[in-house]
């Protein structure tokens, strides 16, 4: 071994050996030629083949998670080797035969510390101009696979970081990875421990124009990085989230550090503390008072990350930056502690200018928004002692704490309002400001009183039920949403330059055949997001729509059809069509958006709005809220919308509800006046009640509570309802097999949604979870699954592997591993709670069920989903059984069988 390899391996030994207060710098010796750490410049190409679908990494592609991998038919890409003199079947190249082909890297570098590669793959003998006038879009999706290798010279073991920006899956040295960071964020890594030697690496390449764009050559283009692990604990690239401080005082008291674990061992987090004395910090969630955290250190097992919470009290005002020690240990050991310094500047802002403060997300994660709170010189009408909240809600890849989003608005006269710049937990807001995303909206508008009595404000109150909300691009989906789905807080919309729903921003075309009946399965598991068939919610609300002319990201076709739907729905939008592009500077601030802010901020509410005849339309009720103080509680079919068509008579003396598909649904006390209660035509003899449900025969029922129903609140949705967790989530596995699946979905969480996650082996749930907890996620491999806590779960997996489940005529199908060698479905813990349970017949077939694990929104998650092995190349077709549970957990006649 040379002395300088010797030196650095030794250096996170020596480093812990000394005292928080020495420094000990080793620099290695840099004068051999051989890089430590090096890609290959020469990458083989295989591709490109056709995958269709939505092209956004949100989606990334409905097909890529589902497998839809031709070259799995063949055995894999990995299985097979370069042979220029060989050819595939595809159906995107002239002669419908594709070959290998050598590419170059773009460019290459290498350091004493690792390598980076960025690779550029065309393929100019495709008529990509002639499929995208017949195919649109979604022509200009595909994917391929690219071998190259990583090099580790010397002969000792590496333990590195590696980063796949724009990638979403990849195989090394023959063992698959699903997740990557197809929207670089850097977040979280994968740490491997790399022997001397050449490993091979394959990367599967995913083409999505929402990401890459619609108007040029359609390129791919991806970034790797593999660099040494420079300590045990290190900082990811998100690093450190404190608030700003405003008027000498932190706008919000909680903070944020991400933590990878790059060693073999397990970690526990035992303290963070302050060496600068203007400070204090103390861990957040390790004493009784903590809600949404285990009662003791946070762990993290070998290559996990992690956002370790905390909160900062400043004893001095004028403080410029916060110097924090992370202390630590292995799991297990006990005395001396190892710790992590870093030092994070703290920003000072005006408290009338946009700035940012903390708050817990119900997932248990600290995340930001950025606050304006109305301005000193705010013009509010007489006896509003309450203001509105101005909500603006970014689009795909923006920062809301960047300039662009926060001034955005700088040209608007001061306005009666909180303005409220969310982030949705990412730059992507999470899952495109869907259930993830809005409850992170919902969870800062909730934090705003008490922002005003960490601050000390004495200005104009909020009104936390009254929004206007605006937003552009993916933030102008978002603000449909939003618009559909809370329609009774939205005083007015201004959706700007949005698409209309995920399945119309590029369409589903071009990917696998599939039977329609599966097909149409997964399309009801998108219901909720298909704002087209849910403008009938927008009745009685101001809607400002702009879009630009000459808009090459999201076509002027969205707000034009959306425009047409709402005027067929009975509803008048204002309209208007500036001729630009997708962004430009005051796109939030034309003249038309300022006077419809000034118009319906400044508007005195007298009373809440009544309306005498309106339609609600519902796909799930736990992402709907009231519209007109009416609330649908349960469908009967959860793979259908529900509708309920309202109408009353004059000072609602009789009130007519006609229904369909609706199991349950409440009203709130506007509705008492109704003498009369008609329900699909037949009148209700005893009146008005809050709650409206049918029994088994189908006659109507009135309750003051609800009759026992066994699926509840958050746990109604599809295998996304995961994703309404109260507090972090538990990832719970059967040991070794599985244990690989557990830290990749940790990984993904926290990539994709900066969620945090416990990761247990099976024998620590019970110690670790003494009470209420967050949803869990249940990875098995080969082994019998565990008896659900609910009786008469209709899905199990018995000791031979085989999948039996109960459908909706009582009938119990099974398929065995020959049929059936992996599953995926939600059911139902105590406390409201869900389970997440993912199976598999062997480590492989573990992996392919664990690829439907939300992480990418437009995939269609329905409740279960049981995969046969031909999902690898098939995709969706390669479903032997899918699904709905409905109120009673009982599976839906929606649902497909084989």
């Amino acid at each position: 071994m040379h002395l300088w390899q010797y030196l650095s391996n030794c250096l996170p030994l020596l480093q812990r050996a000394v005292s928080s207060g020495s420094e000990l710098v080793l620099q290695p010796f840099t004068g051999y030629n051989s890089p430590p750490i090096a890609f290959s410049r020469s990458w083989q190409v295989l591709g490109p083949f056709s995958i269709g679908t939505r092209g956004t990494i949100t989606s990334l592609d409905f097909q890529a998670p589902w497998g839809a991998d031709p070259l799995e038919y063949e055995g894999g890409f990995r299985a097979l080797h370069y042979n220029p003199d060989a050819w595939f079947r595809g159906s995107l190249v002239p002669g419908a035969d594709v070959p290998w082909t050598v590419f170059n890297a773009k460019s290459i570098s290498h350091t004493g510390h690792g390598s980076e590669v960025t690779l550029q793959i065309q393929f100019g003998e495709v008529d990509w101009q002639f499929l995208q006038k017949v195919y649109g879009w979604s022509a200009l999706q595909y994917q391929a696979w690219a071998r190259g290798h990583i090099d580790v010279a010397g002969d000792t073991a590496e333990d590195v970081v590696l980063y796949t920006e724009s990638i979403l899956e990849f195989w090394l040295d023959g063992v698959p990875h699903f997740g990557g960071d197809f929207y670089g964020y850097r977040r979280a890594p994968l740490v491997l421990h790399l022997d001397p030697g050449r490993h091979q690496l394959d990367v599967r390449l995913v083409r999505d124009v929402r990401a890459m764009g619609g108007a040029a050559l359609p390129s791919i283009e991806v970034h790797l990085e593999v660099r040494r692990a420079a300590e045990p604990l290190e900082f990811s690239d998100s690093g450190l989230l404190i608030s700003d401080v405003v008027e000498g005082r932190l706008a919000g008291s909680l903070g944020s550090a991400t933590l990878r674990n790059n060693g073999k061992a397990t970690l526990e987090i035992v303290s963070i503390r302050e060496l600068n004395v203007s400070t204090r910090v103390s861990a957040y969630g390790f004493q009784d008072a903590a809600k949404f955290t285990l009662r003791k250190a946070a762990r993290l097992v070998s290559g996990q990350t992690r956002p370790v919470a905390f909160e900062v009290e400043l004893q001095k005002s004028k403080v410029s930056s916060l110097d924090i020690v992370i202390e630590y240990r292995a799991v297990g050991e006990v005395g001396f502690l190892f710790s992590l310094h870093t030092s994070a500047k703290v920003r000072h802002r005006s408290i009338y200018e946009p700035h940012m403060t903390t708050f817990l997300h119900p997932g248990g994660i600290v995340s930001y928004a950025m606050l304006r709170p109305p301005a000193w010189n705010a013009s509010c009408p007489q006896h509003i002692s309450d203001a509105p909240i101005l909500l603006q809600l970014h689009g795909a890849g923006v920062e809301a704490s960047g300039d662009m989003l926060t001034h955005s608005l700088d040209a608007v006269p001061p306005l009666c309002a909180w303005t409220l710049f969310p982030t949705g937990t990412t730059t992507w807001s999470g899952d495109d400001w869907h259930t993830w995303g809005f409850a992170d909206v919902e969870a800062a508008i909730e934090h705003i009183p008490a922002w005003m009595k960490a601050t000390g404000w004495k200005g104009v109150g909020v009104d936390p039920s009254r929004w206007l909300v605006a937003g552009h691009s993916n933030g102008g989906q978002g603000t449909w949403y939003a618009l559909t789905h809370r329609p009774d807080k939205i005083i007015g919309a201004a959706p700007v330059s949005g698409y209309s729903s995920i399945q119309n921003y590029v369409p589903y075309q071009l990917w696998q055949t599939a039977d329609p009946s599966k097909t149409a399965v997964l399309q009801a598991s998108l219901n909720s997001f298909r704002h087209e068939m849910l403008v009938d919610n927008a009745k009685g609300i101001p809607i400002l729509q702009q879009h630009g002319v000459y808009d090459d990201n999201v076509p002027t076709y969205h707000s034009r059809l959306m425009h047409a739907l709402l005027y067929r729905a009975g509803i008048n939008t204002t309209y208007s069509e500036v001729f630009k592009g997708h962004w430009f500077d005051e796109v939030m601030e034309t003249y038309a958006l300022q006077e419809f802010y000034r118009t319906h901020l400044h508007r005195i509410q007298s009373g809440p709005h009544v309306l005498a005849n309106f339609t609600v339309v519902v796909a799930n009720p736990a992402d709907m809220g009231p519209k007109e103080g009416l609330r649908v509680l349960h469908l009967v079919d959860p793979g259908q919308y529900g509708r309920i068509e309202t109408s009353t008579e004059p000072l609602r003396e009789s009130c007519h509800f006609k229904t369909s598909n609706i199991m349950a649904f409440e009203t709130n006390m506007r509705y008492a006046a109704c003498q009369v209660i008609k329900i699909d035509g037949k009148t209700i003899p005893s009146g008005w009640a809050p709650r409206f449900s049918r029994d088994y025969t189908g006659e109507w029922k009135v309750h003051v509570a609800l009759p026992h129903v066994r699926r509840k609140g958050p746990q109604l949705g599809n295998i996304d309802a995961i994703l309404r967790t109260v507090g972090k989530f538990a990832i719970c596995h059967s040991g070794s097999n599985a244990s690989n699946v557990a830290l990749q979905v940790s990984r993904n969480l926290v990539q994709y949604y900066a969620a945090d996650a416990e990761i247990l082996e099976e024998n620590e749930l019970a110690e670790a979870f003494g009470g209420s907890e967050g949803n869990r996620i249940s990875i098995f491999t080969g082994v019998n699954v565990p008896e659900p806590e609910e009786e008469n779960y209709p899905l199990q997996v018995n000791e031979r592997g085989d999948v039996w489940i109960r459908d909706d005529s009582g009938n119990r199908r099974s398929y065995g591993q020959e049929e059936a060698g992996a599953a995926i479905f939600v059911r139902p813990l105590h406390s409201e709670r869900l389970e997440l349970v993912i199976w598999g017949a062997n480590a492989d077939s573990t992996a392919m069920a664990a690829r439907l694990m939300p992480t990418l929104t437009g995939v269609g998650q329905p409740d279960f989903v049981i995969l046969s092995k031909s999902c690898r190349w098939k995709g969706v077709d390669g479903v032997v059984a899918m699904g709905f549970f409905d109120a009673q957990w009982n599976v839906t006649r929606s649902s497909f069988f084989s």
